[in-house]
C-alpha cells in the first residue's frame, strides 16, 4: 500500500500547484469536487506500492503490484498522463525504458532547433505564438477557432470534461478495459463508471455500449485506437455510433494514437464534428510527434462545448511554456519526420513480435506504439525480474490473466528486452 504522510490537509496554493487545472479559487467550485482533493505527497521512496488507479486502471485492468516503483508524482490530480504517473526504480542501469508509450526517437531536429532558439524570448508570455499554433491546426483541419481548446497534454483537459460534465451525478460509459483517466476522474467527484467488456477479438463493443446508455449518462468516452490493447474500432461503425449516440449525449473520443495509423485522416472522427454532431475529440503531441516532457494537447468539439470546459479547464497562454508550444508549431504535420519514426517503430514492432513468436508468446496485433502479450508467469515477479536485466515493464490484470503492456523502443531497446526475455520465457 502506498505510503502517505499524517497530514491530511493541503493548502489551497499547493492543491493549485499540483493539478495545473482551476484558474479559479476553490470557493468556484461545486462541493462534489472536494473528492478530487489531491493526495499529500508520499513520505520517501518506497519498494512496493498501490498505484493510483488513474496511473494503471482497475477492474478488468489492474496492476497486481508494481515492486520498485516510485510513489513520486503518483496523485490522481497530477493531470499526468497514466503512463507518466509512475516511474520505475531499478537497479543499475536501466537499458530499455518500454513503459511509458513514449516515442523513443524523440522530437524532430526541426523541433528541437525550434525550442532552443526560443530560449531568447523565454521571459515572454507565449500568446501570439499560442494563436500561430492554434490558426496552423485550424487551418489544416479546416475548423473554426472556437472550436479548438489547446492545454499542457490532454490529461488536464480529460479532466476539465469530467468536472463539466459529472460535477453533478450521474454517469460515464466506457469500454472495459480502456484509458481510465476520464472514467476514473468521474468516479472521483461521485459519478458511476459504466464498464463494457470487449468483444473477444479486444476491440470495443459498440452495441453494447449504446445500451448501456441510460437516463443518467452524462457522457460517453471511447479511446481509438485503445489503450492498453492497442486495437481499433470500425471506423464506418464508429461513425454511426457517434452520429445516433451525440444526438443523446456527448461522445469524448481520444484518438491520442491515432497519428500511428497508415491514414490518421481515414480514422479520425474531426468531420464529424465539423457536421455539428456533439463530439470531444481530443489529440496530444506526446506520442508520434515526442513531446510527452513538454505537455502539449487539444481537444475538438462544438463551440459551446469548448466555451464550458474552459471553466474548468487550464487552458491558453497561462498553462502552455513557449518551448512546447514552439516545438509542437515547428514539428506539426511534418510528414517526412512523422513517416521515420513510424518506419522505426514498425522496424522494433516486428522484431518484438517475432521475438515473442520464438519463445511460444501470442499477443494482440496493435496498431499503436504498444502491445499486450499474455505471461506464464505471474506478472509482477516478471516486472521485477525484468526491471533486475535492466528492462522496464508494465504488467496488468486482463481477465484474471497476467498480461505485460510493452512500449515499442529503439531496436537495440527491444534486442535488450529480447536478451533479458530469452533468460525468462
Amino acid at each position: 500500500m502506498m505510503m502517505r504522510t499524517t497530514n491530511k490537509s493541503i493548502n489551497r496554493r499547493d492543491w493549485l500547484k499540483a493539478t495545473a487545472l482551476f484558474t479559479g479559487g476553490l470557493t468556484m467550485l461545486p462541493p462534489v469536487l472536494q473528492g478530487l482533493q489531491a493526495a499529500p505527497p508520499a513520505e520517501a521512496a518506497v519498494t512496493t506500492l498501490e498505484p493510483p488507479v488513474s496511473a494503471l486502471g482497475h477492474s478488468g485492468l489492474t496492476a497486481t503490484s508494481l515492486t520498485g516503483f516510485s510513489a513520486e508524482t503518483a496523485s490522481p490530480l497530477t493531470g499526468l498522463h497514466a503512463d507518466a504517473a509512475i516511474e520505475p526504480r531499478i537497479p543499475g542501469i536501466l537499458k530499455a525504458r518500454l513503459f511509458a508509450n513514449e516515442n523513443p526517437f524523440g522530437p524532430s531536429a526541426v523541433a528541437k532547433k525550434a525550442m532552443m532558439d526560443s530560449m531568447d524570448n523565454g521571459y515572454q508570455y507565449p500568446f501570439m505564438l499560442l494563436k500561430d499554433l492554434e490558426a496552423k491546426i485550424c487551418a489544416y483541419e479546416g475548423l473554426d477557432a472556437k472550436m479548438l481548446m489547446t492545454s499542457a497534454g490532454s490529461s488536464p483537459l480529460l479532466l476539465g470534461t469530467a468536472i463539466t460534465l459529472l460535477s453533478n451525478g450521474g454517469n460515464v460509459v466506457s469500454a472495459d478495459p480502456t484509458y481510465d483517466d476520464l472514467p476514473t476522474r468521474c468516479e472521483k467527484i461521485k459519478a458511476t463508471w459504466i464498464k463494457v467488456p470487449l468483444k473477444a477479438d479486444y476491440t470495443h463493443d459498440l452495441d453494447a455500449m449504446e445500451k448501456a446508455i441510460n437516463k443518467d449518462t452524462k457522457l460517453v468516452y471511447i479511446c481509438n485506437p485503445n489503450n492498453p490493447t492497442g486495437t481499433i474500432v470500425d471506423v464506418a461503425k464508429l461513425k454511426d455510433f457517434c452520429e445516433r449516440v451525440s444526438k443523446k449525449v456527448p461522445v469524448f473520443v481520444d484518438e491520442a494514437y491515432i497519428d500511428y495509423l497508415p491514414d490518421p485522416a481515414a480514422t479520425t472522427l474531426i468531420e464529424s464534428v465539423k457536421k455539428g454532431q456533439n463530439l470531444i475529440i481530443a489529440r496530444t503531441f506526446s506520442k508520434v510527434y515526442g513531446l510527452a516532457g513538454l505537455r502539449i494537447g487539444y481537444v475538438i468539439a462544438q463551440p459551446a462545448m469548448i466555451d464550458l470546459l474552459g471553466h474548468y479547464s487550464a487552458a491558453g497562454g497561462y498553462a502552455l511554456s513557449l518551448p512546447a508550444i514552439t516545438a509542437a508549431l515547428a514539428s506539426y504535420n511534418d510528414k517526412p519526420y512523422i513517416d521515420d519514426v513510424k518506419k522505426k517503430m514498425e522496424a522494433s514492432k516486428s522484431f518484438l513480435y517475432e521475438t515473442l513468436k520464438k519463445e511460444g508468446y501470442t499477443y494482440i496485433p496493435s496498431h499503436t506504439n504498444f502491445v499486450m502479450f499474455p505471461l506464464k508467469m505471474e506478472g509482477q515477479r516478471f516486472v521485477e525480474e525484468m526491471g533486475k536485466r535492466g528492462v522496464g515493464l508494465r504488467n496488468w490484470k486482463l481477465n484474471n490473466e497476467d498480461w505485460c503492456r510493452i512500449s515499442i523502443g529503439r531496436l537495440d531497446e527491444m534486442q535488450a528486452f529480447a536478451a533479458a526475455f530469452k533468460e525468462l520465457s
